[in-house]
């Protein structure tokens, strides 16, 4: 993905790929699912790049750049291509829709640093969804919402109220004009800090190396756990609609309070891993 500089001869270099007819579209994911044909793959993949940047452009208001987005999206893209099926009767533009906002919506929720607030579904639905409700009451303001609005949003997405409050407050503190003085005594803007978003191979492969190393730190700490830790904190904390206590404890026939006991041991042994992995690389770095 060029970067933002770049972006509108992105949009107009992603036009030329033609869209596909159904018969087409089923006619190219056969020949990926059943004999590996990486060319189909491409031709599907492109021919959808337009709805992943449609999808990506939703996403404008968090902060971040677009074409950060649209490139999350297309990660998210060929995963769908890679998991879909044919032969269940859809189109694969329907399919793919969940596997693009996925996949940005989870960039988003690592770029803001969620982590320290919780990332339950509750949470992320909340995150993704606030904007939305404020500006359908008018409520778009700064400063802290109004009482009613707190009560109307929390009892809309089923949240409490104090998760609204902190949230909005935590929306706003980012949103800062470009405009604004650095200093009350200063004429510059932060506008004039901005570095210079020029295209740099630099950049972009120290940014893919450094997710890279995170896939593969993650990988690696996964590999810690026995079976049923693993599949524990997969379905708990690494799905976009984490599975409950309740199925699980019925799944594995223990006590919901004893699902949620392997789960925190588990992202304990996860964390350490981790952390531990990271301190051998840096004494062979030393």
């Amino acid at each position: 993905m060029a970067p933002e500089g770049n972006l509108s001869r992105y949009l107009q270099d992603i036009r030329k790929f033609p869209m596909l007819s159904p018969e087409e579209e089923l006619d190219l994911a056969k020949r990926w699912k059943d004999k590996g044909d990486s060319d189909a793959a491409h031709k599907l993949v492109t021919s959808h790049l337009r709805l992943v940047a449609k999808i990506a452009m939703g996403y404008r208001g968090y902060g971040l750049p677009v074409g950060e987005l649209i490139s999350e999206g297309n990660v998210g893209m060929m995963q769908a291509v890679r998991r879909f099926d044919p032969e269940r009767g859809f189109r694969l533009a329907t399919y793919a829709m969940w596997w693009i906002r996925a996949a940005i919506q989870e960039y988003i929720l690592h770029s803001w640093s969620l982590v320290k607030m919780g990332t339950t579904a509750a949470q992320k639905k909340l995150f993704f969804n606030l904007r939305r409700l404020k500006g359908q009451m008018a409520a778009l303001e700064e400063g802290d919402l109004k009482p009613e609005h707190v009560t109307k949003i929390a009892d809309t997405l089923q949240v409490p109220e104090q998760d609204v409050v902190s949230m909005n407050r935590r929306l706003a503190s980012s949103d800062q004009s470009l405009n604004a003085p650095v200093r009350a005594d200063s004429e510059g803007e932060w506008q004039d800090w901005l570095v210079d978003d020029s295209e740099s191979q630099e950049d972009e492969l120290a940014e893919r190396q450094d997710m890279s190393n995170r896939r593969e730190l993650l990988g690696q700490a996964l590999k810690t756990l026995n079976e049923r830790e693993r599949h524990i904190l997969i379905e708990r904390r690494l799905k976009e609609e984490p599975t409950t206590l309740e199925e699980l404890s019925q799944q594995y026939n223990i006590s919901r309070e004893r699902v949620r006991q392997i789960e925190v041991r588990a992202f304990e042994k996860l964390q350490k891993s981790m952390k531990q992995q990271i301190v051998e690389k840096r004494l062979e770095l030393a």
